[in-house]
């Protein structure tokens, strides 16, 4: 199946408390390019995200942002240095008992002495942290996986419906070719006729330089391989990604046989079929700029 480089997945997880978020997007691009912009604190996790991302994509500019949320967590812990508050308690019942000071070391005030109490940062379970991220990039990838499908549909029936019209645009030349020969004869016979005033034409003649012109104009070759890229293209467009780097190749050689098309043909009509069919081929490469 046909899939686009452009895509978008995202996705939500938790571990070790922590609130994780996860968004993938991405766009065109000849080769994989894989940018992840985490916190310092999953700085470990860059590798394995981006091998992740490798397993799903071959080529594209990927985008992966994780953010985390550590608001509704208990990764913080309140201390209490209880040797420097005895201490206080000391120092302040020695200053009550010597100066006759009124007792006021109520909790909330003893609390506000400096250094009393402090926080700190739990330490996290790597391997639970990686574990639950991994999970959630898996899931955002899943999203941003069908998506791309949903657009490769799209993608493929708009190549097959102009591979019908590239067909049905070589069915005119290989119909058209032989009638080119016979009107040239048609042409060469009256201008002899003409010139030699009433002399004799002699046939031998006008069937040698018909021949020459037909081995000049013809276009069969061309045909046949254009037939035979078309084949290959619809085959393509019913596998598996990814193809986009053999489509794009495909249809440089489906332009290459419509411009010799082109430099060959002596016939109007001719030439107004070969610029249809460059027009179809350009739009086909256009869209297959998207595909992975």
């Amino acid at each position: 199946m046909i899939r686009s480089m452009t895509g978008y997945g995202s996705a939500k997880g938790e571990a070790a408390g922590l609130a994780l978020g996860v968004e993938i997007k991405s766009v065109n691009n000849r080769y994989l390019d894989v940018s992840v912009k985490l916190p310092r604190s999953l700085l470990f996790a860059e590798e394995p995200v981006k091998a992740a991302v490798g397993r799903h994509i071959s080529r594209g500019k990927v985008d992966v942002f994780i953010t985390v949320d550590a608001s509704a967590s208990d990764s913080m812990e309140v201390r209490v240095n209880e040797a420097l508050l005895r201490g206080y308690i000391a120092a302040l019942t020695k200053l009550r008992d010597e100066y006759g000071l009124a007792d006021d070391m109520s909790v909330m005030n003893l609390c506000r002495l400096p250094d009393v109490l402090s926080t700190e940062r739990r330490e996290l379970d790597a391997d639970e942290l990686l574990a639950g991220l991994m999970a959630a990039v898996e899931e955002a990838l899943a999203g941003y996986d069908a998506m791309r499908e949903r657009e490769g549909e799209k993608l493929r029936d708009d190549v097959l419906g102009r591979l019908d019209e590239i067909s049905r645009l070589t069915g005119i030349v290989e119909e058209r070719a032989p009638q080119t020969v016979a009107e040239y004869r048609a042409r060469l016979e009256q201008k002899l006729r003409e010139t030699l005033a009433g002399l004799p034409v002699d046939d031998a003649r006008v069937l040698t330089e018909c021949a020459l012109f037909a081995d000049r104009i013809a276009v069969d070759e061309e045909t046949v391989r254009l037939r035979s890229h078309i084949s290959q293209l619809r085959g393509m467009a019913s596998g598996a990604s990814p193809i986009g780097r053999k489509m794009d190749f495909l249809i440089q050689e489906l332009n290459r046989e419509s411009n010799t098309i082109g430099s060959k043909c002596q016939n109007a009509d001719i030439a107004r079929v070969v610029v249809d069919l460059k027009a179809e081929i350009e739009k086909i490469r256009e869209q297959i700029q998207n595909v992975e």
